[in-house]
Protein backbone atom coordinates (compact mmCIF):
# COMPACT_ATOMS: atom_id res chain seq x y z
CA UNK A 1 0.00 0.00 0.00
CA UNK A 2 1.30 3.44 -0.92
CA UNK A 3 1.44 5.86 1.99
CA UNK A 4 2.18 9.52 1.37
CA UNK A 5 3.34 11.62 4.25
CA UNK A 6 3.40 15.34 4.90
CA UNK A 7 5.04 16.37 8.15
CA UNK A 8 4.83 20.08 8.81
CA UNK A 9 7.55 20.79 11.23
CA UNK A 10 8.44 24.37 10.51
CA UNK A 11 12.06 24.74 11.30
CA UNK A 12 15.20 26.74 12.05
CA UNK A 13 17.05 29.77 10.61
CA UNK A 14 20.85 29.82 10.27
CA UNK A 15 23.40 32.56 9.69
CA UNK A 16 26.31 33.95 11.63
CA UNK A 17 26.66 37.56 12.61
CA UNK A 18 25.95 40.11 15.31
CA UNK A 19 22.82 39.71 17.39
CA UNK A 20 19.53 40.72 15.82
CA UNK A 21 16.72 41.07 18.31
CA UNK A 22 13.10 40.96 17.22
CA UNK A 23 10.35 42.13 19.54
CA UNK A 24 6.64 41.59 19.55
CA UNK A 25 3.40 40.91 21.36
CA UNK A 26 1.10 37.87 21.18
CA UNK A 27 -2.68 38.28 21.50
CA UNK A 28 -5.93 36.33 21.20
CA UNK A 29 -7.50 37.01 17.79
CA UNK A 30 -11.07 37.08 19.12
CA UNK A 31 -10.81 38.76 22.51
CA UNK A 32 -7.66 40.85 21.88
CA UNK A 33 -6.40 39.64 25.27
CA UNK A 34 -2.65 39.32 25.66
CA UNK A 35 -1.29 35.76 25.88
CA UNK A 36 1.34 35.08 28.50
CA UNK A 37 3.67 32.09 28.36
CA UNK A 38 3.16 31.68 24.61
CA UNK A 39 6.14 29.92 23.03
CA UNK A 40 8.12 31.84 20.39
CA UNK A 41 10.66 29.54 18.76
CA UNK A 42 12.29 28.06 15.70
CA UNK A 43 10.55 24.72 15.29
CA UNK A 44 12.83 21.72 15.14
CA UNK A 45 15.47 23.49 17.23
CA UNK A 46 16.12 24.27 20.89
CA UNK A 47 16.04 28.03 20.30
CA UNK A 48 13.11 30.02 21.63
CA UNK A 49 11.54 32.06 24.41
CA UNK A 50 8.19 32.68 26.11
CA UNK A 51 6.01 35.78 26.32
CA UNK A 52 5.78 37.75 29.54
CA UNK A 53 2.62 38.28 31.59
CA UNK A 54 1.86 41.21 29.29
CA UNK A 55 2.34 39.15 26.14
CA UNK A 56 5.69 40.62 25.11
CA UNK A 57 8.73 38.76 23.81
CA UNK A 58 12.26 39.37 22.58
CA UNK A 59 14.37 36.88 20.66
CA UNK A 60 17.77 36.89 19.00
CA UNK A 61 17.31 35.62 15.42
CA UNK A 62 20.88 36.08 14.21
CA UNK A 63 21.59 32.34 14.13
CA UNK A 64 18.35 31.44 12.34
CA UNK A 65 17.78 33.73 9.40
CA UNK A 66 16.54 31.41 6.67
CA UNK A 67 13.44 29.89 8.30
CA UNK A 68 10.09 30.91 9.72
CA UNK A 69 9.49 31.70 13.37
CA UNK A 70 6.73 29.72 15.10
CA UNK A 71 4.40 31.03 17.81
CA UNK A 72 2.34 28.55 19.84
CA UNK A 73 0.19 28.65 22.96
CA UNK A 74 -2.02 26.25 24.89
CA UNK A 75 -5.38 25.91 23.17
CA UNK A 76 -4.39 27.90 20.07
CA UNK A 77 -3.32 27.09 16.54
CA UNK A 78 0.33 27.87 15.85
CA UNK A 79 1.32 30.57 13.38
CA UNK A 80 4.58 31.21 11.55
CA UNK A 81 6.36 34.37 10.47
CA UNK A 82 8.61 34.63 7.42
CA UNK A 83 11.08 37.31 6.34
CA UNK A 84 11.87 38.50 9.84
CA UNK A 85 13.26 41.97 10.39
CA UNK A 86 14.87 43.26 13.57
CA UNK A 87 13.54 46.78 13.00
CA UNK A 88 9.88 45.80 13.28
CA UNK A 89 7.61 45.26 16.25
CA UNK A 90 5.36 42.27 15.60
CA UNK A 91 1.77 42.02 16.75
CA UNK A 92 0.82 38.34 16.47
CA UNK A 93 -2.74 37.05 16.78
CA UNK A 94 -3.43 33.41 17.62
CA UNK A 95 -6.71 31.67 16.80
CA UNK A 96 -8.30 29.49 19.50
CA UNK A 97 -8.66 25.83 18.61
CA UNK A 98 -12.25 24.90 17.92
CA UNK A 99 -13.12 21.40 16.81
CA UNK A 100 -16.28 20.12 15.23
CA UNK A 101 -17.15 17.08 17.25
CA UNK A 102 -20.04 15.83 15.14
CA UNK A 103 -18.26 12.51 14.67
CA UNK A 104 -17.51 9.89 17.29
CA UNK A 105 -15.26 11.19 20.07
CA UNK A 106 -13.45 8.23 21.58
CA UNK A 107 -13.02 8.44 25.33
CA UNK A 108 -12.17 5.83 27.92
CA UNK A 109 -15.57 6.49 29.42
CA UNK A 110 -17.62 5.67 26.33
CA UNK A 111 -15.37 2.96 24.87
CA UNK A 112 -12.11 2.12 26.62
CA UNK A 113 -11.16 -0.68 24.19
CA UNK A 114 -11.75 1.49 21.12
CA UNK A 115 -9.70 4.30 22.65
CA UNK A 116 -6.77 1.96 23.40
CA UNK A 117 -6.84 0.67 19.83
CA UNK A 118 -7.15 4.16 18.35
CA UNK A 119 -4.46 5.56 20.65
CA UNK A 120 -2.08 2.79 19.59
CA UNK A 121 -2.83 3.63 15.94
CA UNK A 122 -2.15 7.31 16.63
CA UNK A 123 1.16 6.61 18.37
CA UNK A 124 2.24 4.19 15.61
CA UNK A 125 1.58 6.71 12.84
CA UNK A 126 2.67 9.78 14.81
CA UNK A 127 5.87 8.43 16.38
CA UNK A 128 6.65 5.81 13.72
CA UNK A 129 7.61 2.15 13.92
CA UNK A 130 11.41 2.30 13.97
CA UNK A 131 13.51 1.26 16.96
CA UNK A 132 13.82 4.95 17.91
CA UNK A 133 10.05 5.38 17.78
CA UNK A 134 9.52 2.30 19.95
CA UNK A 135 11.79 3.90 22.55
CA UNK A 136 9.60 7.02 22.73
CA UNK A 137 7.32 7.64 25.68
CA UNK A 138 4.34 9.98 25.31
CA UNK A 139 4.06 11.50 28.76
CA UNK A 140 0.59 13.04 28.45
CA UNK A 141 -1.25 10.69 26.10
CA UNK A 142 -4.50 11.40 27.94
CA UNK A 143 -4.43 14.91 26.42
CA UNK A 144 -4.84 13.41 22.93
CA UNK A 145 -8.42 13.80 21.70
CA UNK A 146 -9.27 11.00 19.27
CA UNK A 147 -12.11 11.26 16.76
CA UNK A 148 -13.21 8.40 14.54
CA UNK A 149 -15.35 9.08 11.50
CA UNK A 150 -18.69 7.32 11.43
CA UNK A 151 -17.54 4.72 8.88
CA UNK A 152 -14.67 3.87 11.20
CA UNK A 153 -11.84 4.35 8.72
CA UNK A 154 -10.42 7.86 9.23
CA UNK A 155 -8.85 8.68 12.57
CA UNK A 156 -8.30 12.28 13.65
CA UNK A 157 -6.39 13.51 16.67
CA UNK A 158 -6.06 16.86 18.41
CA UNK A 159 -4.56 18.19 21.59
CA UNK A 160 -5.10 21.50 23.33
CA UNK A 161 -1.91 20.97 25.31
CA UNK A 162 1.50 20.37 23.74
CA UNK A 163 2.52 16.72 23.67
CA UNK A 164 5.56 15.85 25.76
CA UNK A 165 7.64 13.12 24.14
CA UNK A 166 10.68 11.46 25.72
CA UNK A 167 12.92 9.87 23.11
CA UNK A 168 14.99 7.48 25.20
CA UNK A 169 16.92 6.23 22.17
CA UNK A 170 18.21 9.62 21.02
CA UNK A 171 18.30 11.41 24.40
CA UNK A 172 15.88 14.20 23.60
CA UNK A 173 12.62 15.52 24.96
CA UNK A 174 10.24 17.14 22.48
CA UNK A 175 7.52 19.64 23.25
CA UNK A 176 5.20 19.10 20.28
CA UNK A 177 2.33 21.43 19.39
CA UNK A 178 -0.09 19.27 17.41
CA UNK A 179 -2.50 21.20 15.21
CA UNK A 180 -3.79 18.39 13.03
CA UNK A 181 -3.50 14.64 12.62
CA UNK A 182 -5.42 12.55 10.08
CA UNK A 183 -4.94 8.93 9.13
CA UNK A 184 -6.88 6.68 6.75
CA UNK A 185 -5.67 3.14 6.22
CA UNK A 186 -7.90 2.39 3.21
CA UNK A 187 -6.98 5.62 1.39
CA UNK A 188 -3.29 5.38 2.24
CA UNK A 189 -3.51 8.90 3.64
CA UNK A 190 -1.57 10.32 6.57
CA UNK A 191 -0.93 13.90 7.57
CA UNK A 192 0.58 15.67 10.56
CA UNK A 193 0.60 19.44 11.06
CA UNK A 194 2.53 20.68 14.05
CA UNK A 195 5.77 22.12 15.37
CA UNK A 196 8.20 21.24 18.12
CA UNK A 197 10.92 22.39 20.49
CA UNK A 198 13.87 20.13 21.34
CA UNK A 199 15.18 19.83 24.89
CA UNK A 200 18.05 17.61 26.01
CA UNK A 201 16.38 14.96 28.14
CA UNK A 202 18.01 15.28 31.56
CA UNK A 203 16.26 12.10 32.73
CA UNK A 204 18.90 10.13 30.83
CA UNK A 205 22.27 9.43 32.43
CA UNK A 206 25.37 11.16 31.15
CA UNK A 207 27.10 7.79 30.68
CA UNK A 208 24.63 7.03 27.88
CA UNK A 209 25.97 9.89 25.75
CA UNK A 210 28.07 7.62 23.54
CA UNK A 211 25.01 5.50 22.82
CA UNK A 212 23.02 8.63 21.99
CA UNK A 213 25.76 9.85 19.65
CA UNK A 214 25.87 6.51 17.85
CA UNK A 215 22.10 6.30 17.47
CA UNK A 216 21.83 9.92 16.35
CA UNK A 217 24.43 9.32 13.64
CA UNK A 218 22.64 6.15 12.47
CA UNK A 219 19.35 8.06 12.40
CA UNK A 220 20.90 10.94 10.46
CA UNK A 221 22.44 8.82 7.70
CA UNK A 222 20.02 8.50 4.81
CA UNK A 223 17.45 10.80 6.43
CA UNK A 224 15.62 13.69 4.78
CA UNK A 225 17.88 16.05 6.72
CA UNK A 226 20.98 14.23 5.43
CA UNK A 227 19.70 14.32 1.85
CA UNK A 228 19.03 18.05 1.79
CA UNK A 229 22.29 18.91 3.54
CA UNK A 230 24.11 16.79 0.97
CA UNK A 231 22.15 18.39 -1.87
CA UNK A 232 23.02 21.86 -0.57
CA UNK A 233 26.73 21.04 -0.71
CA UNK A 234 26.40 19.20 -4.05
CA UNK A 235 27.83 16.12 -2.33
CA UNK A 236 25.22 13.53 -3.29
CA UNK A 237 27.67 11.09 -4.87
CA UNK A 238 30.20 11.37 -2.04
CA UNK A 239 27.49 10.86 0.59
CA UNK A 240 25.99 7.80 -1.09
CA UNK A 241 22.89 9.36 -2.67
CA UNK A 242 21.73 8.92 -6.25
CA UNK A 243 18.70 10.75 -7.67
CA UNK A 244 16.86 9.45 -10.74
CA UNK A 245 13.61 9.97 -12.59
CA UNK A 246 11.10 7.13 -12.88
CA UNK A 247 12.72 5.97 -16.12
CA UNK A 248 15.99 5.34 -14.29
CA UNK A 249 17.84 8.36 -15.70
CA UNK A 250 20.27 9.88 -13.21
CA UNK A 251 19.41 13.48 -12.28
CA UNK A 252 22.38 15.70 -11.52
CA UNK A 253 22.56 18.63 -9.14
CA UNK A 254 22.42 21.32 -11.84
CA UNK A 255 19.16 19.88 -13.22
CA UNK A 256 17.18 20.16 -10.01
CA UNK A 257 18.75 22.94 -7.90
CA UNK A 258 18.62 26.71 -8.31
CA UNK A 259 19.83 29.33 -5.87
CA UNK A 260 18.42 32.81 -5.29
CA UNK A 261 20.54 33.92 -2.31
CA UNK A 262 23.07 32.63 0.20
CA UNK A 263 20.40 31.42 2.62
CA UNK A 264 18.09 29.33 0.44
CA UNK A 265 18.16 27.08 -2.58
CA UNK A 266 15.28 25.58 -4.53
CA UNK A 267 14.68 22.07 -5.81
CA UNK A 268 12.48 21.69 -8.90
CA UNK A 269 11.92 19.07 -11.59
CA UNK A 270 9.45 19.05 -14.52
CA UNK A 271 8.04 15.61 -13.72
CA UNK A 272 7.73 16.47 -10.01
CA UNK A 273 8.68 12.93 -9.01
CA UNK A 274 12.18 11.83 -8.08
CA UNK A 275 13.59 8.54 -6.80
CA UNK A 276 16.28 8.72 -4.12
CA UNK A 277 18.75 5.87 -3.71
CA UNK A 278 21.02 5.68 -0.67
CA UNK A 279 24.04 3.35 -0.69
CA UNK A 280 22.57 1.52 -3.67
CA UNK A 281 19.06 0.89 -2.35
CA UNK A 282 15.85 2.75 -3.15
CA UNK A 283 15.32 4.91 -0.11
CA UNK A 284 12.64 7.44 -0.87
CA UNK A 285 10.39 9.09 -3.41
CA UNK A 286 9.87 12.84 -3.68
CA UNK A 287 6.43 13.84 -4.91
CA UNK A 288 6.57 17.60 -5.40
CA UNK A 289 3.34 19.49 -4.77
CA UNK A 290 4.81 22.89 -5.63
CA UNK A 291 6.73 23.84 -8.75
CA UNK A 292 9.78 24.49 -6.55
CA UNK A 293 10.59 23.84 -2.91
CA UNK A 294 13.11 25.83 -0.90
CA UNK A 295 15.67 24.24 1.44
CA UNK A 296 18.70 25.35 3.40
CA UNK A 297 22.12 24.14 4.51
CA UNK A 298 20.83 22.69 7.79
CA UNK A 299 18.50 20.32 5.97
CA UNK A 300 15.30 22.30 6.36
CA UNK A 301 12.87 22.16 3.44
CA UNK A 302 9.43 23.62 2.88
CA UNK A 303 7.30 20.82 4.36
CA UNK A 304 4.09 21.66 2.54
CA UNK A 305 5.83 21.38 -0.83
CA UNK A 306 6.68 17.66 -0.77
CA UNK A 307 4.95 14.34 -0.17
CA UNK A 308 7.31 11.50 0.72
CA UNK A 309 7.07 7.78 -0.02
CA UNK A 310 9.36 4.88 0.77
CA UNK A 311 11.74 4.49 3.69
CA UNK A 312 12.12 8.23 4.13
CA UNK A 313 8.38 8.44 4.81
CA UNK A 314 8.60 5.74 7.48
CA UNK A 315 10.64 7.97 9.77
CA UNK A 316 8.26 10.07 11.80
CA UNK A 317 8.47 12.09 15.01
CA UNK A 318 10.48 9.37 16.78
CA UNK A 319 13.35 9.86 14.31
CA UNK A 320 13.55 13.65 14.31
CA UNK A 321 16.84 15.34 15.06
CA UNK A 322 17.22 19.02 15.97
CA UNK A 323 18.55 21.22 13.22
CA UNK A 324 21.53 22.12 15.40
CA UNK A 325 22.65 18.49 15.13
CA UNK A 326 26.10 18.02 13.62
CA UNK A 327 27.42 14.47 13.07
CA UNK A 328 30.52 13.67 15.06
Amino acid sequence: MRISITILILINFFTVGSSQIIKGKVMDLNSQAVLDFAAVYFSGTSTGTYTTQKGYFELDISQHKSMPLTISALGYYSVTLDDLSDNKFYIIYLTPKEYELSEVVITAKNNSLRRRISLNTFKREFLGTTSNARSCYLENENDVMLILKSQGDTLKAYSLNPLIIHNKALGYKLIYYLDKFEYSNSKGYFRIIGSCIFISDTTNFINLQKQFDRRRLTTFLGSRMHFFRSLWENNLDQDGFVVTDFSGNKITYDKIVTQTDSLSKYISFPGKQLLIYYTGLQHGIINMIKDSVDFDEDGFFDPIGILWDGKMAEKRIGDLLPFEYKPK
